[in-house]
């Protein structure tokens, strides 16, 4: 795998919105990441709500050596301020490099929502 940065907002969305913007720059600021995606998938979901579902595929050096709830925690933390307003789900999929290559960089895509006006 070649440390080639990459990030890209979800390309269903015309407009990533100012929360996932935001969300993305903290976290190309606060990790050393090889690779980053980060997918607004607000329009999966029911209700109004147009910034406010996340996933994000994360792959970076500073994952070495933790365990997955601590992965999770750093990235809580970078987060924290858009966890407590505007984001009601965040799906996180952490990993460091080699864990990357060993899942053939690929992670499963999201289930679809049944909640709210889609339940049906």
């Amino acid at each position: 795998m070649t440390e080639t940065f990459v990030s890209e907002i979800s390309p269903f969305l015309n407009d990533a919105g100012p929360v996932a913007a935001a969300m993305k720059t903290g976290l190309e600021t606060a990790f050393t990441p090889a690779y980053l995606r980060f997918e607004n998938e607000s329009n999966n979901h029911g209700g109004p709500a147009t910034d406010s579902h996340f996933k994000l595929v994360l792959v970076a050096p500073e994952f070495e050596g933790l365990r997955s709830v601590q992965r999770h925690q750093l990235v809580y933390k970078v987060l924290a301020s858009y966890l407590q307003a505007s984001v009601h789900a965040l799906s996180l999929h952490l990993f460091t490099l080699s864990e990357w290559d060993a899942r053939n960089n690929a992670v499963a895509d999201s289930p679809a929502c049944l909640g709210g006006s889609k339940a049906r």
